[in-house]
């Protein structure tokens, strides 16, 4: 694996204002020599002035967030990532790599659930080259790689998952946005990693169910959660008919036998569980009437 070492350069400056200098001495010596008639001089002094401009393509610009990867021949020597102007030898070839952070957004993939529903999930990514030589050679067109293992990563985790779940302890696309987005930006970064690029986030932007079964899980997502909501509401009466219970025996304020202590659960859970308010009635008799 080819990894990212710094390349050494010329001052651009300084190169060029040599450069310069020399390619105005060459001039006045060219004339000097054209005048003197000396042809062969002035040949020698026209392929110093070609030499000279060769030269010229030694100079290239690095700016601000981004790194020059240097080859020679073919040959990796090194990246340039200090902005500015530089030199180097003109016979190399030169690639400008983006060291910023971008971001992207996945196309809206329709994939099946961990449970086989068929929804729909798109995310967010964030990412910057870390590594400019395993960007530049270990990968074929990086930023492509980049889009098309996020996608794949995205189908695989939404596998993982089921859309939604009422069960706390069983992790949801829909109800576990933290875990769900730190699973993703793992997934991608491991994928990613060979590409010398680093994942700062990874989010899911659009999650929903198919739409040729978004009106039937829209109706099992409502029983769902009516159930559920039952569950809650059930327990929480049995709780507080117990603690009425266990209060009036501590109290001794009336002694209920079975049958008696029976119709009173009945009853509490009548008041508690119901979905409309009841109506009192008062018994001016005695408990057995």
């Amino acid at each position: 694996m080819i990894q990212e070492k710094s390349r050494g350069t010329l001052p651009g400056i300084l190169t060029l204002l040599a450069l310069i200098a020399i390619m105005a001495l060459l001039v006045w010596i060219l004339v000097a020599q054209i005048r003197a008639r000396e042809p062969l001089f002035a040949i020698l002094t026209i392929v110093a002035m070609v030499a000279d401009l060769l030269c010229f393509a030694g100079l290239f610009v690095v700016h601000p967030n981004q790194g020059v990867v240097v080859q020679l021949f073919g040959k990796y020597t090194g990246t340039v990532r200090d902005p500015g102007l530089h030199w180097v030898n003109p016979f190399t070839s030169r690639k400008a790599i983006s060291l910023r952070v971008r971001n992207f957004e996945t196309g809206r993939l329709k994939v099946n659930d961990h449970d086989g529903n068929p929804i729909e999930i798109a995310a967010v990514v964030v990412w910057k080259v870390i590594d400019t030589a395993e960007a530049a050679f270990e990968v074929d067109h990086y930023e492509d790689y980049v889009h098309v293992q996020s996608e794949a990563a995205l189908r695989n985790l939404a596998t993982a998952y089921p859309y939604d779940s009422h069960d706390e302890t069983i992790t949801s696309l829909r109800g576990h946005t933290t875990i769900v987005a730190s699973h993703l930006q793992k997934e991608i970064q491991e994928r990613l990693a060979k590409a010398g690029v680093e994942v700062l986030e990874a989010r899911i932007s659009h999650l929903a169910y198919a739409p040729e079964i978004a009106a039937v899980m829209l109706q099992r997502q409502q029983a769902s959660a009516i159930i559920a909501a039952r569950q809650k509401i059930v327990e929480g009466a049995v709780g507080m008919v117990e603690m009425a219970l266990d209060m009036l025996a501590k109290s001794n304020i009336v002694n209920l036998d079975d049958e008696r202590r029976a119709a009173m659960v009945s009853n509490l859970l009548v008041v508690l569980c119901g979905e409309r308010a009841t109506q009192p009635v008062v018994n001016a008799g005695t408990l057995y009437q």
